[in-house]
């Protein structure tokens, strides 16, 4: 018996994409494809980086832990659903759906930490130059990185000991192809007005407070950028911090979009693709946009590159 329930189970039922046999093939490579794209795409990342000692600095040391994230955030959810397809079993035990929706939430704030420390990093190569070095120390990296880990951790830990604590009676089926907290709580036979107001509370304080402190910092970016003379020069702190907007935006963008389709839509396949969007589809383009607008990633893996060619 499952503490807090009020029948005994031992499986939720994830319903995923489609239950149309003939869809099951081309969404097994669909996702197969995607996954392997992200996992080949962040490794090289993290390889190049560790590689190439002139990346062995604060913006690139908080990239590789956001490739890290993303290989992560996937592997949460992707490979329980690719097994599911193969097997064409949906079934999933309590203990391990409670794990993937902890993991999940996890990874995703993570990602939302990192993000805006990447910000916080740019603002102070921009804006502070001369002070850069002595600001942005491996103590104060490792700190803000290390915060980021404890807060993700405990907001996480939080939402599932308020689980823990929810009853589900009859209905079993989860409308999604994983364990996400929003649908875990419509299948609740408990009160879960506790719950939704623990989810919304830590949505708009973990979500809005590094939002709020990604934009001061492109804020000041920009004045700082629109006072150099030289359009080369403009063109030149503009291209240092392009990459990272370009992820900040994809993130934010299809974050906003899961959250809007869950308020507008009752259509739990119109969620589940926004969510798809989000949790698979943003990490797996995060490496291209990172080595199609950054010369040194290019550079670094060309290095990578030419030295594993002529090992051989």
């Amino acid at each position: 018996m499952i503490p807090g329930n009020r029948t005994q189970f031992t499986d939720f039922i994830l319903l995923g994409f489609s239950e149309k046999p003939y869809q099951q093939g081309p969404l097994f490579g669909l996702f197969l494809g995607m996954y392997l794209v992200t996992v080949v795409g962040n490794l090289l990342i993290i390889l190049a980086i560790v590689s190439d000692s002139h990346l062995h600095t604060p913006m690139y040391f908080f990239l590789s832990n956001l490739s890290i994230v993303d290989i992560c955030v996937v592997s949460t959810t992707v490979p329980k659903m690719l097994v599911s397809i193969l097997t064409e079993n949906k079934a999933i035990s309590y203990t391990a759906c409670l794990a993937q929706m902890f993991l999940f939430m996890f990874f995703i704030a993570l990602d939302n930490f990192l993000l805006t420390s990447m910000a916080y990093d740019r603002f102070v190569a921009i804006c502070h130059p001369l002070r850069y070095g002595a600001i942005m120390s491996p103590r104060l990296c490792g700190l803000l990185v290390l915060v980021s880990w404890v807060v993700s951790f405990l907001n996480s830990l939080l939402h599932s000991l308020f689980v823990t604590c929810l009853s589900f009676c009859t209905n079993h089926v989860i409308e999604h192809f994983f364990c996400d907290l929003a649908e875990i709580l419509k299948i609740s036979c408990s009160d879960t007005l506790l719950n939704y107001a623990l989810l919304y509370l830590v949505t708009g304080v973990l979500g809005m407070l590094p939002l709020t402190g990604i934009l001061f910092s492109y804020t000041q970016i920009c004045s700082s950028i629109l006072k150099i003379p030289s359009a080369q020069g403009k063109y030149k702190a503009f291209s240092t911090c392009g990459s990272h907007l370009s992820v900040v935006s994809l993130f934010y963008g299809t974050g906003l979009g899961v959250h809007l389709s869950s308020f507008t839509s009752h259509s739990s396949w119109k969620s589940t693709v926004a969510s798809a969007m989000y949790s698979v589809v943003t990490p797996m383009l995060n490496p291209f946009i990172y080595t199609l607008r950054n010369k040194d990633i290019k550079n670094a893996l060309r290095k990578l590159s030419t030295r594993t060619s002529s090992s051989q």
